[in-house]
C-alpha cells in the first residue's frame, strides 16, 4: 500500500491548499463587499469550504497512515526478546553480550544504601579498634 500513500497525501495537500485559498478569498471578498454586519454570510465560511478542508485532512491522514511502516512492539517482554535474539544495533562498538541483554543496566546497578546498617557497622568497627 506504499504506492497508494504518496498520491493520497499529495492529493490531500492540494485539496487542503485549495480549501485554504478559498477561505482566504471568501474572507477578502466578504470584507470588501458592502454587507450588513449582522448578516451570517458576512462572518461565516460556506459549508463547501468546511467539507473540503475536512475531506482533505482525512485524505492526508489516510495517506500518512498507509505509508507508515510496521509498528514496533510496545510490550517490554516482546521488545526485550527481540533485542536478545537479534542484538541492538544502536550501541556501536559495545560487546555483543552487553548489547544483547536489555536487562544488564538493571542487573548491574547497585542496590539501595542502608544508612542505618552502615552506621551500626561503623560503630562496631570503632568499638573494635578501642
Amino acid at each position: 500500500m506504499a504506492w497508494l500513500s504518496r498520491p493520497l497525501t499529495v492529493i490531500g495537500l492540494v485539496i487542503l491548499a485549495h480549501g485554504c485559498y478559498s477561505a482566504h478569498e471568501h474572507t477578502v471578498l466578504s470584507s470588501t463587499s458592502v454587507q450588513h454586519p449582522t448578516s451570517p454570510s458576512a462572518t461565516s465560511l460556506p459549508l463547501d469550504i468546511y467539507i473540503e478542508t475536512i475531506a482533505a485532512t482525512l485524505l492526508i491522514c489516510l495517506g500518512l497512515v498507509l505509508g507508515s511502516g510496521t509498528p514496533e512492539p510496545i510490550q517490554w517482554h516482546t521488545w526485550a526478546g527481540k533485542i536478545e535474539r537479534e542484538g541492538d544495533s544502536t550501541s556501536g562498538d559495545a560487546d555483543k553480550e552487553l548489547r544483547s541483554n536489555p536487562f544488564n543496566a538493571l542487573e548491574a546497578r547497585s542496590g539501595f544504601i542502608n544508612i542505618s546498617k552502615l552506621r551500626s557497622d561503623f560503630v562496631k568497627y570503632q568499638q573494635l579498634g578501642k
